[in-house]
C-alpha cells in the first residue's frame, strides 16, 4: 500500500498575504509540536513551500519567526478590554495571561521564547515591538482611564503597578520551582493587594 504524496503547489507566485499565512501556519504547527529547541527555519520552509530568501526578507531571525508563529497560534487570548471597572479589567487580563502561561504546550514555549530573547537581539526587538510594548501601552491606557474615573489616585505610579502585578506572574512562570504556583487565585490576590496598597497609600 503506497501513501498519497502531498499536493504540489502551483508554480504561480502566491500573493504576499497568502505566503505570510502559509508561513505562520507552518510556524505555529512546528513550534507547538516541537518547542523552540525543535523549531528550525528549514522545517518551516519545507512545510510552507516558501523560499529561504522570502523567509529572511520578512523575519530577521529564527527567534523572530518563532515568536510570530506563537502569536499566530494563541490568537487574541490576551486582548485587553476597558469596561470601566479597573479591578475587574485587571483581573480579566491577568487571569487570561495565567491561563495561557499554564496551558500546554503554549506556556512552556512562551517561557522558552522569553529565555531565547536574552541572547537573540532580533527576537528581543520583536518581543518589544509586537508583544511587550503594545501590551504595556494598553494597560497604561486602562490605568490612565481609571485615574480619570478616580478609581485610583491621580499620582499613582502606573509603571510600578504594572511591574508589581505582571512581574509577580512572570516570576512564577519563569522559575521552574514556582510554575505550579502560578494560578488564577494567585493572580487575583496580586491585583487586589496592589490596588489596596495604592488606595491605602492615598488614604
Amino acid at each position: 500500500m503506497t501513501s498519497t504524496p502531498p499536493p504540489r503547489r502551483g508554480r504561480g507566485r502566491r500573493p504576499l498575504d497568502q505566503v505570510r499565512a502559509d508561513v505562520l501556519q507552518a510556524c505555529a504547527q512546528i513550534l507547538m509540536a516541537h518547542g523552540i529547541t525543535g523549531f528550525t527555519v528549514e522545517k518551516v520552509i519545507a512545510a510552507s513551500g516558501v523560499s529561504s530568501a522570502t523567509i529572511y526578507k520578512h523575519w530577521p531571525s529564527r527567534g523572530a519567526l518563532a515568536l510570530d508563529g506563537f502569536r499566530h497560534a494563541v490568537g487574541e487570548q490576551l486582548a485587553f478590554e476597558d469596561t470601566g471597572d479597573v479591578r475587574a479589567d485587571l483581573i480579566r487580563s491577568v487571569t487570561a495571561f495565567v491561563r495561557l502561561a499554564t496551558s500546554r504546550p503554549a506556556g512552556p514555549i512562551f517561557g522558552q521564547l522569553i529565555g531565547a530573547a536574552q541572547t537573540d537581539t532580533e527576537l528581543a526587538a520583536q518581543f518589544q515591538h509586537h508583544y511587550f510594548g503594545p501590551r504595556r501601552r494598553e494597560v497604561f491606557e486602562l490605568l490612565d482611564a481609571a485615574k480619570e474615573r478616580r478609581q485610583i489616585p491621580a499620582d499613582a505610579d502606573i509603571g510600578l503597578l504594572v511591574d508589581l502585578i505582571w512581574g509577580a506572574c512572570y516570576m512564577r512562570l519563569l522559575l521552574p520551582n514556582l510554575t505550579d504556583q502560578l494560578t488564577e487565585e494567585f493572580a487575583i490576590e496580586v491585583v487586589d493587594r496592589v490596588l489596596s496598597g495604592v488606595l491605602d497609600e492615598a488614604g
